[in-house]
């Protein structure tokens, strides 16, 4: 469950350069049973991320909606790369993903906010007594992914508590909670919902600070994206395969526990500790799935323009040629709420 880069998103090569899948996924997608093949692009190997979408391939709410489902396992190509391409009807991506390949002019966009709630904190070992807030993170050493976002984000915490803003930085090459306890480095962005639970039972606590809590706009970490394309192109497959994706999240968002014993049994092979899974589907339930006002699955025209313009301000966003963006991009563009279920197409900051 670690994050991307989008450095790949935004090479216009790696666009045309990817294999293994159809030209055009949408194209003479009818079997002979009736149903439509629709493909979907996993971001990485199958996690609690995914539930709603496998409880409702094991519920058989695709099919009862017509669709013939193919997940296209996590590869080199990043799912934004197949799904502006049009190698992939959808994807599971996340909100700087989307952004920075949108502006960069690629086809893509969200359609559906999977979690309300930014999945990712900064974390520090639980017994650090020495560092009680961000600020105290000053001349410490930060182990991340590598992406661009990544030292800006954490600039304008630390600054936010009243620190200067300056640390060093190392690259992960194992878990963060592995890297914190054996010194490699200070602090480190791990999800909550996974690794800070993992740390949790390997008898490594984590202690965090909410990017909210300092001023830092909220973010979809997880978010299902399509092409304008293929929605323009199969609106209504569109909503059919949303509406089954709404009700698949819906379920996890009531039944965790029953949730993740029907993502463990699609996955057997691939998640054998239950108890983690189990631990992550009842805290997505608890506390990420659902929006302040109960909404699950819509997105805030308000929070995908905070985020662009933080990553506008930091020289993070280029254009199509890899200029830098001369001025803040209209960021209602890179959603839209228009294939959801008619009760959550609605929604306030």
């Amino acid at each position: 469950m670690h994050r991307r880069t989008a450095l790949s998103v935004i090479a216009a090569s790696a666009v045309f350069a990817v294999t293994g899948c159809s030209a055009d996924p949408s194209a003479d997608a009818t079997a002979e049973d009736g149903t439509t093949t629709v493909t979907l692009a996993l971001d990485w190997t199958p996690n609690t991320n995914h539930t709603g979408i496998y409880v409702a391939q094991q519920k058989g709410w695709f099919k009862a909606a017509g669709i013939d489902l193919k997940i296209v396992p996590y590869g080199s190509t990043a799912p934004e790369t197949l799904i502006a391409s049009h190698k992939a009807d959808f994807g599971i991506s996340y909100q700087e993903g989307v952004t920075t390949a949108r502006a960069a002019g690629q086809d893509i966009t969200s359609v559906y906010a999977v979690t309300q709630k930014t999945n990712v904190t900064i974390a520090v070992r639980a017994g650090r007594t020495d560092i009680t807030s961000p600020k105290d993170l000053d001349g410490r050493t930060y182990a991340g992914f590598g992406a661009p976002y990544e030292k800006p984000l954490l600039q304008k915490v630390i600054r936010n508590a009243g620190g200067r803003g300056d640390f060093k930085q190392v690259t992960l090459n194992t878990s963060a909670y592995a890297a914190l306890y054996a010194g490699r480095a200070d602090f480190a962005m791990p999800m909550p919902t996974w690794e800070g639970l993992e740390a949790e039972l390997s008898g490594k606590p984590l202690k965090n600070f909410q990017l909210s809590d300092y001023g830092f706009p909220a973010i979809y970490s997880t978010l299902v994206a399509s092409s304008d394309r293929f929605l323009e192109k199969n609106p209504e497959i569109a909503k059919k395969f949303l509406a089954a994706v709404d009700k698949g999240y819906r379920y996890a968002a009531d039944h965790p526990d029953k949730a993740a014993d029907l993502l463990v049994d699609a996955n057997r092979s691939v998640l054998t500790n239950v108890e983690l899974v189990r631990k992550s589907a009842q805290l997505l339930a608890d506390e990420y799935y659902r929006a302040a006002d109960g909404t699950i699955g819509a997105q805030s025209p308000e929070r995908w323009q905070d985020f662009a313009d933080f990553e506008y301000r930091a020289g993070l966003l280029s254009d199509a040629n890899g200029g830098k963006l001369t001025r803040t991009p209209d960021a209602g563009s890179f959603f839209t709420n228009a294939y959801l279920p008619a009760s959550d197409t609605e929604v306030t900051k």
